[in-house]
């Protein structure tokens, strides 16, 4: 069987002319799972997305920058957001909708989660200092635990129920969308992950699994996303292979 293919959104660049910054992070963590990382640049509408999502296994959805809330119809834009181009905030909405539809298996990070999480109606935490005074730093790659509930797919992931994540974020999920359940909190309560309990695969953590040490229980995101991927990689196969061979007969 072919090692599956995983898209990865990475982060738009704006100077000295627009592009795709792409941590080789995420593409060495998909390596390692045992997939083929590409790296998609925001372009093109949404019949070039169809045939994109055509051709790929599964889908990550990686860190970036803040969300344009104000676009979102969610108030005011944060005087601290370092705000994504509107052309790739719209291009990665459409992305994790036509995504999720498919049943593409899909792992969002970071800014990924929250994609996920607002293309299905849920609300954004602007400034975590703002929105949850006192609250525990979330920035600068702070380490902190996070909870991970015990009846979650998350649990039978990641076989723990204690993560030591890396955050670069001030931003959050206020709560999980309609639909999905929640998958982990942090020791004061804010939403650290997320997870469809009907998709093949939907996960979303507010951390940052690629940063996290050689053999650490987070890798498991990544085996579970190529390993699901390779699943559907095979199912869709096998279709081409039935009708190839009802076309013959």
């Amino acid at each position: 069987m072919e090692p599956p293919l995983i898209a990865i959104n990475g982060l738009a660049l704006t100077e000295p002319r627009p592009g795709l910054r792409l941590d080789d992070r995420y593409a060495e963590a998909v390596l390692k799972a045992g997939g083929v990382p590409f790296a998609i640049p925001p372009v093109g509408g949404p019949a070039d997305l169809d045939r994109m999502l055509d051709r790929i296994d599964g889908l990550l959805l990686t860190g970036g920058d803040d969300f344009d809330t104000e676009l979102l119809g969610q108030g005011p834009t944060h005087a601290s957001a370092v705000v994504t181009p509107r052309a790739k905030q719209d291009f990665d909405l459409l992305l994790a909708r036509k995504a999720l539809d498919r049943g593409i298996p899909v792992l969002g990070i970071c800014y990924g989660m929250q994609c996920l999480g607002i293309a299905d109606g849920a609300q954004l935490l602007q400034h975590i200092p703002d929105d949850r005074p006192g609250a525990q730093d979330h920035t600068n790659g702070v380490v902190h635990d996070v909870a991970v509930q015990p009846d979650s797919r998350l649990a039978r992931l990641v076989a723990t129920r204690t993560l030591a994540v890396v955050s670069r974020h001030h931003q959050a999920l206020a709560d999980a969308p309609q639909g999905w359940s929640v998958a982990a909190r942090d020791a004061e309560g804010l939403l650290e992950a997320i997870e469809h309990p009907t998709y093949p695969f939907a996960f979303g953590v507010q951390w940052h699994p690629e940063l996290s040490p050689e053999g650490d229980p987070n890798a498991r995101l990544f085996t579970g996303l190529v390993s699901a991927a390779g699943l559907e990689s095979s199912k869709r196969a096998a279709a081409r292979h039935a009708g190839g061979f009802a076309s013959a007969t």
